[in-house]
């Protein structure tokens, strides 16, 4: 018996869609459990990226004196849930990827800004338990660092649509992640909440940094009449320039004080992410100069403290270094530590 050609192209698209396993799930999900944990989010990494070096210098050595062990990976994921939200059509090159961290505690989505996702593609992915209260350190960061790790290996996402948001406390532990992760995130949504880098936020090691200057946007989001936060802002975009940072962009809700972004105003700052401005390179290799020679600057002043023996004024003024440039100062500035702690 002659099949009709129709019919066995039919049979073969039929046997071919039956043998295709299902796709991962689409749509709000909520208390989704992850398995899977990667080297980012390590006790050793978070300390190298996010921590000055002379704090996981000293770190390190208290614990080798008291014998205490660091647990490799700080969040047990069998005991974590997370929301996500993934929108049924995927971008030809991928979806966009959004790691939300939160004040509150639970794991939640915004309801309004699930059609914004739908349009640009973008997944959003949030903890529970990763609130303002929660530990910075061994919670909050971790568990972001999870969530991109899990839903990256789970669905196709563009890397370079890799972004990590956050509103209030939840947006400067963001700002700390697109710091100290530049090789993960290449953006950062600040709603309504920022620190300046060099002051609170100490900068990574240099291939990091650089990394951040040369990749990293940073969309800054707040309400009109979010004084004190508009105040923070600013300050903080002050720092990043004078860190070499240019590629900032800065958006305003109208008549809105400390609040989280409504549909528009996320829809404005989720496509600015993807809105990059090109660096000077001229003028980056200069600012990278100039903050080099402060630092050397800086470290060569300990150096003549220390030569005179001026050992306490050494130590306050190394401290003070290793708030304001961080990893930019190792190892240098651990080596003087530890030269200034012979007896």
């Amino acid at each position: 018996m002659k099949w009709p050609l129709p019919l066995l192209l039919w049979l073969a698209c039929a046997m071919a869609w039956a043998g295709q396993a299902p796709g991962p799930p689409t749509g709000l999900q909520e208390a989704v459990v992850f398995s899977q944990y990667g080297d980012l989010s390590s006790s050793t990494e978070l300390a190298r990226r996010l921590v000055s070096p002379l704090n996981a210098w000293r770190l390190q050595r208290r614990a080798a004196a008291t014998g205490a062990s660091i647990r490799e990976q700080p969040v047990d994921l069998s005991q974590e849930r997370f929301a996500l939200y993934v929108p049924a059509h995927m971008p030809a090159e991928g979806y966009g990827l959004l790691v939300f961290v939160p004040p509150w505690d639970e794991a939640k989505i915004p309801a309004a800004w699930m059609p914004v996702l739908d349009r640009l593609g973008v997944i959003l992915v949030t903890a529970a338990r990763s609130g303002n209260e929660a530990d910075l350190i061994d919670r909050r960061e971790p568990l972001a660092l999870l969530a991109a790790h899990n839903v990256t290996g789970e669905y196709r996402v563009d890397p370079q649509r890799i972004y990590v948001g956050g509103f209030s406390g939840g947006a400067r532990v963001a700002l700390r992640l697109a710091l100290g992760y530049p090789d993960l995130f290449h953006g950062a949504l600040l709603d309504a909440g920022s620190d300046a880098i060099g002051v609170q936020i100490p900068p990574p090691p240099r291939e990091l940094f650089e990394r951040f200057q040369d990749d990293t946007r940073v969309v800054y989001l707040t309400g009109e009449e979010d004084r004190f936060h508009q105040g923070t802002d600013r300050q903080s975009r002050q720092a990043l320039k004078s860190w070499c940072v240019t590629d900032i962009d800065v958006l305003d809700m109208p008549h809105t004080g400390h609040e989280l972004a409504d549909a528009a105003a996320f829809g404005r700052a989720l496509a600015s992410l993807d809105a990059r401005v090109p660096r000077d390179a001229g003028q980056l290799a200069d600012c990278r100069a100039h903050v080099d020679h402060a630092l050397n600057a800086a470290l060569d002043q300990v150096q003549a403290q220390f030569g005179g023996g001026k050992i306490d004024e050494a130590r306050r003024q190394l401290d003070g270094i290793d708030t304001h440039f961080g990893g930019l100062a190792a190892p240098r500035s651990v080596e003087l530590a530890a030269r200034l702690e012979q007896p």
